[in-house]
């Protein structure tokens, strides 16, 4: 016999347990289904929990912006306690350099449009915040090997962007466990240590899942929140052949090294967008840095066939394509002899823009795609996801006319449709973690 639910979410990351959230409180019984141990344990829990508002599209801007309030709001929105404490927020503003790209100047114009509080800092007022900045320009990022790589240039920077509202989530596993006990709270299910093996579905519509204990579990609606493993399912559903955007995972490295000798970069740093020498990178405890690479063109990029094997290992080539460049940015960081960083994997759209969206099989949706920059809106993207579903769920066409979402906290309309499966390829995208 199949245990019912109204609502099957494949994963249980921070987006999957918005979900869960979101329609538990429209009276969904839904059940989470993952093959980790607990709530966030997988891509969630190793991702910079960064929280910027810079993307390439508005309602990419739109969206984060929104979510941003969530942050703010953390324990009212979720309305329940944690036994393990509630994930904090630290609002100490980011900054993104201006670079020869000139992508900066269309983001001001969608901020503009959203209304995000940001202020133009020029080279002056950049040394006086952050003394310990180099602000040449590097453009174009090269990689270590390249000769011109430790040359002084004569350039500097034009300015950068700082947005006060930024800053970063200090524990992203926790904040999971946060939307799942708030999920709970509501009625939802959660079952861990458990790997889905197949999508059930009669002719055009799906019926449930079963998995790998042969357990089965029975709704007329399942979503698809599995993070690097989603074309595994999506392939499992058989809706991939239908998708104009599909997902590959692909495998990052994140780098912590010492801040430089006396300058306390974890209370006086700032999350930093380096597009200029194609990085970003973090404040981390104890005086720490966290850094990662912006997929600047020449970076290898490691895809995965098989997301439950790859490389978990800190390599040479990623660590001194991403330190070496902080070093330049930041010439008084130490660079210690022994690699320390998390390696885990991004699940990539084709244009690195998440799908949220329902697919050819009737009743089963996608949160995928998220491309290493979608932390920042699990309680956002948990909203739109109820939203699309409770519409389509009623008829709607959302194809043809697509859902918009007006936020709680900004009243900012979201174009659902701008996530669709069944979108062209979109050129504005910075085509990187950006998004």
């Amino acid at each position: 016999m199949s245990a019912k639910f109204d609502a099957i979410i494949i994963g249980a990351g921070i987006i999957g347990c918005g979900i869960a959230f979101e329609l538990a409180k429209r009276g969904y019984r839904t059940l989470n289904v993952d093959k980790l141990p607990d709530a966030g344990s997988g891509s969630t829990g190793s991702c910079c929990g960064c929280i910027r508002f810079f993307y390439s599209t508005y309602d990419g801007v739109a969206m984060s912006y929104e979510g941003y309030h969530y942050w703010k709001n953390w324990a009212d929105y979720l309305g329940v306690e944690d036994e393990r404490g509630y994930a904090k927020y630290r609002e100490i503003g980011s900054i993104m350099f201006e670079d020869e790209s000139n992508s900066h100047e269309r983001i001001l114009r969608l901020y503009d449009k959203a209304g995000v509080q940001y202020e133009r800092w020029d080279i002056p007022t950049l040394k006086k915040k952050m003394p310990i900045f180099d602000t040449h320009s590097f453009w174009p990022p090269r990689p270590v090997e390249d000769p011109h790589f430790w040359e002084v240039p004569e350039k500097e920077l034009t300015g950068a962007i700082f947005t006060p509202q930024s800053g970063y989530v200090t524990d992203p596993q926790l904040a999971a466990h946060n939307l799942r006990r708030a999920a709970e709270a509501k009625g939802s299910k959660f079952l861990f240590n458990s790997e889905v093996t197949d999508i059930r579905r009669s002719e055009d519509r799906v019926q449930g899942i079963t998995v790998k204990d042969g357990q089965q579990f029975d709704a007329p609606v399942v979503v698809n929140v599995a993070g690097p493993h989603s074309f595994v399912i999506n392939r499992m559903a058989g809706v991939e052949d239908g998708m104009k955007i599909k997902t590959r995972a692909l495998r990052h490295e994140v780098h912590h090294v010492p801040a430089p000798p006396g300058f306390d970069f974890e209370k006086n740093g700032h999350p930093t967008s380096d597009g200029d020498a194609g990085t970003y990178f973090r404040p981390e405890v104890g005086n720490h840095i966290a850094v990662g690479t912006e997929d600047p063109e020449c970076d290898p990029q490691e895809w995965v066939d098989d997301p439950d094997n790859f490389n978990r290992e800190v390599t040479d080539v990623h660590w001194k394509a991403q330190v070496y460049r902080l070093a330049k940015r930041i010439p008084d960081l130490p660079i210690p002899n022994q690699k320390k960083g998390v390696v885990d994997l991004y699940d990539v759209s084709d244009d690195w823009i998440p799908i949220y969206d329902k697919s050819d099989l009737n009743g089963f949706y996608m949160a995928i795609g998220t491309s290493g920059n979608q932390f920042k809106n699990g309680g956002v993207a948990g909203h739109l996801m109820a939203e699309l579903i409770e519409a389509c769920e009623h008829g709607h066409d959302h194809d043809h006319d697509p859902v918009q979402i007006t936020g709680h906290y900004t009243g900012l309309s979201i174009n659902a449709g701008a996530f669709s499966h069944l979108r062209e390829i979109n050129r504005d995208s910075s085509f990187s973690v950006r998004g």
